[in-house]
């Protein structure tokens, strides 16, 4: 039903994103790049900003619950990580072009007894305890909060506004949104008898099994003031040899013959397949100049024995 939406007609596809920090990092790159596909092939990408739900903090498979944040944090994270997003995705007025609402502005003004009127009854605790994501925290000594526990409901709530607000009818996430999507979609279909859709991608390990994204240094950040455009491109460099064909894929525009191509070098050469990833993915993020300069500033230090200059 998803693959003739999609045939049919433009679709309005969403992901969510908490301001739990000022930055994203490289762990929310299939995400991002799912909504520039998304745009890519004639859809309109909706990138939302979490700014109500951070509030509470998702509690999906977390071992125990987030630290509470701010207005002036969350407004501050929320900034950063708009400037994350906008250089993968055009931001328009044409049926096609992202947006980028904030679910404050709807959850901030919502009546508790309201709620629980209305979208309660469509919400059975039974259920609720059954996802994986709830049954992990209740069998661990740090306890799920009555707090943490409303997150799956506000996201549902987030899903049937924006569907109502601005036709969005697809939600996409990490497979550990699963429950939390499949309840907004149960929750359109029992109060609007509308049919959506939902979309989940599996959480990233690179070839040796290690969590995509994470260093010896920590977080790959994708804001410059965290990590520089010159140790962003050098983070693509270093993957590994397996994983050089699927994050070219996953993580650039190029076509996929010319994948092709670089996947197959064997040897030495498949060094050279690593700098074409490390300078897409960076242009991609940082622009062509600074992913340039870095694959200069690169080829200067290890081939020419300069001293880098980052």
């Amino acid at each position: 039903a998803l693959d003739a939406a999609l045939r049919a007609g433009v679709v309005s596809g969403y992901i969510g994103f908490d301001c739990t920090a000022d930055s994203l990092h490289v762990g929310h790159m299939v995400q991002i790049m799912i909504l520039r596909l998304l745009q890519r092939h004639g859809h309109r990408p909706v990138a939302l900003m979490g700014g109500g739900t951070t509030r509470i903090g998702d509690p999906s498979f977390r071992e125990e619950a987030r630290q509470l944040l701010s207005d002036a944090e969350i407004a501050r994270n929320m900034a950063g990580i708009r400037r994350n997003i906008e250089p993968f995705l055009r931001f328009g007025d044409s049926p096609t072009d992202a947006i980028m609402p904030n679910n404050a502005d709807w959850l901030d003004r919502l009546g508790y007894i309201e709620l629980l009127r209305e979208i309660g009854p469509h919400f059975s605790v039974n259920r609720m305890l059954s996802f994986d994501s709830v049954r992990t925290r209740l069998e661990r000594e740090q306890g799920l909060t009555f707090l943490e526990f409303n997150y799956s409901i506000l996201q549902s709530y987030d899903f049937r506004e924006l569907l109502r607000r601005h036709g969005v009818s697809l939600q996409m996430g990490g497979s550990d949104q699963w429950g939390n999507i499949v309840s907004g979609v149960e929750l359109v279909r029992r109060t609007d008898g509308r049919q959506v859709f939902g979309l989940t991608a599996p959480l990233i390990a690179t070839a040796s099994g290690a969590k995509m994204g994470k260093t010896a240094q920590g977080a790959v950040w994708l804001t410059a003031e965290r990590v520089s455009p010159y140790e962003y491109w050098q983070f693509w460099r270093n993957t590994e040899d397996g994983d050089v064909g699927r994050f070219l894929r996953l993580f650039t525009d190029l076509p996929l013959d010319e994948i092709a191509r670089l996947e197959a070098l064997g040897g030495a050469e498949i060094n050279a397949a690593k700098k074409v990833l490390a300078t897409a993915a960076t242009a991609l993020l940082h622009g062509g100049e600074a992913a340039a300069a870095a694959a200069e500033t690169a080829s200067r230090t290890f081939e020419a024995g300069e001293a880098a200059e980052t």
